[in-house]
């Protein structure tokens, strides 16, 4: 059995499915007890890299982006809060909500990745902007999503007018896109084999099981 199996989990703050995808896969890890023997980290992917400063309404930045009728998305969206509901997530979709330009969110996932706090930074800004309805590119939410899980703010903050933390986000973003990433959330174990999508936890588990050679 191996010691350690690495996971990149390719995401972004503001992808649903990243959120049930990841808590599926926490699922499938402590039912298999196996917690002491994985190695996480978050890689970044922006859905809308060219996504304003202000943002865009969420039911107009879908439409424009996938064609996707009113209909449709709330389709789509009870799915989601029903998946969310099941692993103990809660998505709270409302008119007038926003669709978040999430780069500087990345540039602080990486400082946290330093400090073995990603997974509760990423987290704590993916309930932020799904269940507490903030914005993830507001500064003052950032800071505080920080100082919830214990990091250093100012520190932190400090990255995002550092041109070489920008640097290192995009070049990972470029990284991920050129080996084939199209589509998040994509999880990579030991940049080996990679699955796509919210899978199922029993899928999860199959391929832990497998990656570990547990059976």
């Amino acid at each position: 059995m191996k010691d350690k199996l690495k996971i990149d989990i390719v995401s972004d703050v503001v992808c649903p499915w990243c959120t049930i995808g990841y808590k599926r896969l926490e699922k499938a890890i402590s039912e298999l007890g196996i917690e002491d023997k994985i190695d996480l980290e978050w890689q970044p992917f922006e859905l809308n890299p060219n996504m304003p400063a202000e943002g865009q309404d969420l039911y107009e930045h879908i439409a424009e982006k996938y064609g996707s009728t009113m209909e449709q998305q709330k389709e789509s969206q009870e799915t989601m809060t029903d998946a969310g509901e099941e692993l103990g997530f809660t998505f709270d979709y409302f008119e007038g909500m926003r669709m978040s330009n999430t780069f500087e969110a990345h540039v602080l996932l990486e400082y946290a990745r330093e400090f073995g706090k990603q997974t509760e930074l990423k987290m704590r800004l993916t309930k932020a902007f799904f269940s507490e309805r903030k914005d993830v590119s507001d500064r003052a939410v950032l800071k505080k999503a920080l100082l919830d899980v214990g990091l250093n703010a100012e520190e932190a903050l400090a990255k995002l007018e550092d041109q070489e933390a920008r640097k290192e986000v995009r070049d990972k973003e470029a990284y991920w896109q050129n080996i084939g990433v199209r589509s998040v959330p994509t999880i990579v174990f030991d940049r080996k084999s990679a699955v796509t999508g919210a899978q199922p936890i029993d899928v999860f588990k199959k391929v832990l099981t497998e990656m570990l050679a547990i059976a």
